[in-house]
């Protein structure tokens, strides 16, 4: 099939490659003209501006834009849909809020325009492994594009079924999923990020005490002096709490135990003040979501060794880096 990216970021870019790996043919659209080049060198129909873009693509087209959540993206959904026909569909891959979701798609079907919000999770690792899914909005544009999510997709692998499953969606077991109508695909990976900011959060706290046990406030005959890259390598290895997000951090602590290159200082990407803000409006108590993002807002004014594990996990699934120092 034909898509066409706008955005050709950490994410962006590498979903392209993916789906030119698949057979896939991509025509791409960034500020950046070194990286619409870049992506040329490798096969992508490069363009010039968005009216040139929309030119290139088939009827009816496809388009995946994959910018920063907020004004930017807004502002490219709108030019678009002055540019787009009835019957094209337009993706928002990125990590926008589930409320713009619903009013973008509210705007671009007035117009005949299909609407996708498609939370994407895989970091700078999707490329080799894959993205995980969670689709909301037109019900037929997401099935007539099933051939793109199943080619991005990780697919089955090594992991088992879960038994009980008989009957049920096929595709979720390949790593993608229809949620519902607009804003229920971003709603969805927006609780995901709240759940990983409290994921995060416990290992950091975890390898932080296993670090200071060996402090001069424990008692000496209760002082150890643990290996946390092993500590975290024999998790991975059959225990109760291995993961992806301890592979990440089992990788961070091999490259330097001490996380030198990391300050502690740990953003949030919104996600997380926004599944706090849902559960607030549904009056669900979220008492450990809460408090990872509360423990990120605290690290920029004082560093633990718990926020650099926080921020070399950030590095390792996302190539998030530290602000400069000021």
């Amino acid at each position: 099939m034909q898509l066409g990216m706008i955005g050709l970021g950490r994410m962006g870019g590498n979903i392209v490659r993916r789906l030119m790996r698949a057979g896939h043919h991509c025509v791409v659209y960034d500020k950046s003209g070194d990286a619409v080049r870049g992506l040329a060198g490798e096969g992508a129909a490069p363009s010039r501006d968005l009216a040139d873009f929309v030119a290139q693509l088939e009827k009816p087209r496809a388009v995946w834009v994959m910018l920063p959540a907020g004004a930017i993206t807004h502002g490219t959904v709108v030019e678009l849909a002055g540019l787009l026909d009835a019957g094209d569909t337009l993706i928002d891959g990125g990590n926008s809020h589930f409320h713009d979701d619903v009013a973008h798609a509210e705007m671009l079907n007035a117009k005949g325009i299909r609407y996708l919000d498609v939370g994407t999770s895989g970091g700078v690792w999707g490329l080799e492994r894959g993205y995980c899914m969670m689709i909301g909005g037109d019900k037929e544009s997401a099935d007539r594009l099933d051939p793109i999510f199943a080619a991005l997709a990780p697919g089955r692998g090594s992991i088992p079924p879960t038994p009980g499953r008989d009957g049920r969606d096929p595709r979720v077991e390949q790593g993608y999923l229809y949620c519902g109508p607009a804003g229920s695909g971003h709603f969805v990976k927006m609780i995901h990020n709240g759940i990983e900011y409290g994921m995060m959060q416990a290992f950091a706290e975890g390898f932080d005490i296993l670090r200071n046990v060996n402090s001069p406030a424990v008692p000496e005959n209760r002082r150890y002096k643990l290996e946390l890259a092993d500590i975290a390598e024999v998790w991975r290895r059959g225990s109760v709490v291995s993961s992806w997000l301890l592979d990440l951090t089992a990788i961070a602590l091999a490259e330097d135990a001490d996380l030198k290159e990391f300050s502690g200082h740990v953003e949030d990407s919104g996600e997380g003040r926004w599944t706090i803000q849902a559960a607030i409006e549904q009056a669900v108590p979220a008492e450990v979501l809460s408090a990872a993002l509360f423990a990120r807002f605290r690290s920029r004014q004082d560093h633990t060794f718990a926020e650099k594990i926080l921020s070399a996990m950030r590095k390792q699934f996302g190539g998030h880096q530290e602000p400069p120092k000021g």
